[in-house]
């Protein structure tokens, strides 16, 4: 209402105005404290957020698991592109190059003659001299050798009795095929990774042997009773072994989860698959036994095996790397140039005295007793200085009191290499006994190799390992 309006109102006119205004002055003040509440709210909301901010901001961005920082493999890393060749190394001088050298015992010699030059004259054959030689492979035919045994029989002169022959024992009745294509089938399946299917084509296509899949299931079944009697041989072998090594990885078995565990020696390898990856595989494995030295990482489940215990270090670097990389500067980039330098001496100690290695340990333990003292700037660091002090101080140097004994896990990492494959490329196991048999397979393959025996060759010497009688 405009202001000279108001002095021409009566005193009724008025009066409904200022109750109006009242009112709407009423609405205005609850509405008010509504709003200063609404405020109150919200700035405890923001002061508990500022909180948490400032406590994110202390901790940091959690780094990603890479290959280098974590136990991750290679192959999840990233790939960076392969830059294009220089032109430096596009002119580059060539390298002379290398044949194959000539077999010190060939199977077969053909001496060849020269009969006539060039200009149409005879050569005389006495008095030549040899010019050249090299080497001609090839295969012969490769077909498979079928025998038929006929047992023949009689009637005994003295007592009437009919007396059949026995069959030979190289050549027993039942299954048609013999050791030697039952180790070729073996290796195929297992070192190869050759399903049932593409191995019928297989053997077909190289060998001429038709088989069906139910066949190549059959044998492998057959095989389980050698190969069980030759892996509890192996078994036994790294049981009374001085030091052992010991990892494990997934496989699935059934569509379930199980673990494939490896225990490692100097003269064995033995696997075996399990539903747990608990500490009662390797307990169960040993028994009674009892080694001197255990290498593992720092899995639970690994340790109070042995007497003593020797943390693998390639896997502390990669913690180490992942501290670096989270933000801590003080602990972890010491820490880890102290395990690269523990390895670098683990590679030199062929070339190392008794004395000199003695004295390495005495330098590292005081300057492992030194990095302890250090205060990290970061949780990973913190945590990773903290489990050392607690449980790992006595882990890290073992290798510097026994040359038998490497600073890291990598034989036993190499030894589940080819079962990780293994399990990309079938996705795992229909059956129990199937998973059986390949772990008992990867046994005899990996202690025959340091045996200096071919995987084939060891297979086959499998086969024919007597089955030992239950107890």
């Amino acid at each position: 209402m405009p202001p000279e309006r108001i002095d021409s109102l009566d005193a009724n006119s008025l009066k409904g105005l200022v109750l109006s205004l009242v009112a709407k002055l009423d609405v205005l003040v609850e509405q008010n404290k509504a709003l200063l509440a609404r405020i109150d709210e919200l700035q405890q909301q923001n002061k508990t957020l500022l909180t948490r901010i400032a406590e994110l901001e202390g901790r940091g961005p959690t780094p990603p698991k890479t290959p280098t920082n974590s136990s991750l493999p290679p192959s999840s890393g990233q790939k960076a592109n392969v830059a294009d060749v220089s032109d430096s190394k596009k002119n580059r001088k060539g390298r002379p190059g290398v044949a194959r050298e000539l077999c010190p015992n060939p199977d077969v010699t053909r001496d060849i003659y020269a009969e006539r030059c060039g200009c149409g004259g005879k050569v005389p054959a006495t008095g030549q001299v040899l010019a050249h030689a090299y080497d001609h492979v090839e295969f012969p035919p490769i077909k498979p050798i079928t025998t038929r045994i006929n047992l023949h029989g009689a009637d005994c002169a003295c007592c009437g009795k009919t007396v059949t022959a026995e069959p030979p024992a190289d050549m027993p009745p039942g299954s048609p095929f013999g050791p030697g294509i039952v180790a070729v089938v073996t290796y195929l399946h297992a070192c190869q990774m050759v399903s049932y299917s593409r191995m019928t084509e297989v053997l077909d296509g190289l060998f001429g042997l038709k088989l069906s899949e139910g066949a190549i299931a059959n044998m492998l079944a057959r095989a389980a009773k050698p190969f069980a009697a030759c892996a509890a041989s192996i078994a036994e072998t790294v049981r009374q072994s001085s030091v052992v090594a010991s990892d494990e990885t997934s496989a699935r078995v059934c569509g379930k989860t199980h673990w494939q565990w490896t225990f490692a020696a100097a003269s064995a390898v033995y696997h075996t698959i399990a539903p747990t990856r608990g500490k009662v595989v390797p307990s169960e494995f040993l028994g009674q036994a009892k080694p001197r030295v255990w290498i593992s990482d720092r899995l639970a489940a690994q340790g109070k095996h042995a007497e003593a215990h020797q943390y693998c270090l390639a896997h502390l670097i990669r913690d180490a790397q992942y501290a670096i990389d989270a933000g801590d500067t003080v602990f972890a980039p010491a820490f880890k140039h102290f395990l690269q330098k523990a390895c670098a001496i683990g590679r030199r100690r062929p070339d190392l005295a008794d004395a000199t290695i003695k004295a390495y340990a005495h330098h590292m333990r005081r300057d492992l007793d030194r990095l302890l003292k250090l205060k990290p700037t970061e949780v990973n660091g913190r945590h990773l200085r903290d489990s050392m002090i607690v449980d790992g101080h006595d882990k890290l140097l073992v290798f510097l009191t026994r040359r038998d004994v490497e600073p890291t896990n990598n034989v036993s990492e190499r030894a589940l290499r080819p079962s990780v494959i293994y399990r990309k490329v079938t996705n795992g196991f229909r059956s129990g006994w199937g998973a059986k048999v390949y772990a008992d397979s990867c046994s005899i393959v990996a202690t025959g190799r340091l045996h200096g025996r071919s995987p084939l060759a060891a297979i086959r010497a499998a086969l024919a390992t007597p089955e030992i009688a239950p107890a």
